[in-house]
């Protein structure tokens, strides 16, 4: 696994005195393309799958579940919590290109058990308005992790919803564990 600390910093991977991070990713980007070879497949995943997790940078899916390029429809956002956009996306993933299962996954230490509702009180007296969406918060990652298996499995927009699993990722140790959905 490759981390910011051992991105090269030599004369290829340096960034002018001003550069910004995203500066340093676009010059990635253009060393990327450099060797890029269209792979030559559509939108649609080879294992039809759609895994939905935390955006959380310790979480390597592909590495972590042995995926290659092509294979799964990968979604995330804070908490990995099944959410009205995430509900959209699958929907679009089923039914649109062909994706049957969905994968779950919630992590070990998530930023999310330690924030609150409050903080949409928070931003309001910050900024003057409440935002629309929910923190979605949780205290209990089990319990998330059923709960979101529970969203997806009742959800009227989804064709396929027999084989919805959910797991917990250790950030210490790399597994996943399942959760059982009762």
């Amino acid at each position: 696994m490759t981390t910011s600390a051992s991105v090269p910093t030599g004369p290829e991977g340096a960034m002018s005195k001003d550069g910004t991070v995203t500066d340093r990713l676009v010059e990635a980007n253009e060393r990327y393309a450099a060797a890029f070879t269209d792979p030559g497949m559509d939108a649609r995943p080879v294992l039809h799958v759609a895994v939905v997790a935390c955006m959380d940078a310790r979480l390597d899916l592909h590495d972590a579940l042995g995926l290659e390029l092509g294979d799964c429809h990968t979604i995330r956002n804070a908490g990995g919590v099944v959410t009205d956009d995430v509900i959209r996306s699958l929907t679009i993933s089923q039914r649109a290109l062909g994706t049957r299962s969905v994968v779950l996954i919630h992590h070990t230490g998530c930023g999310l058990e330690s924030l609150t509702e409050e903080f949409r009180h928070d931003l309001e007296m910050e900024v003057g308005q409440r935002p629309a969406w929910a923190v979605e918060a949780f205290r209990d990652v089990e319990q998330d992790v059923r709960q979101s298996m529970r969203r997806v499995r009742t959800s009227p927009f989804l064709l396929h919803t027999d084989d919805v699993r959910g797991f917990v990722f250790d950030v210490k140790t790399g597994l996943l564990r399942e959760i059982d959905p009762t």
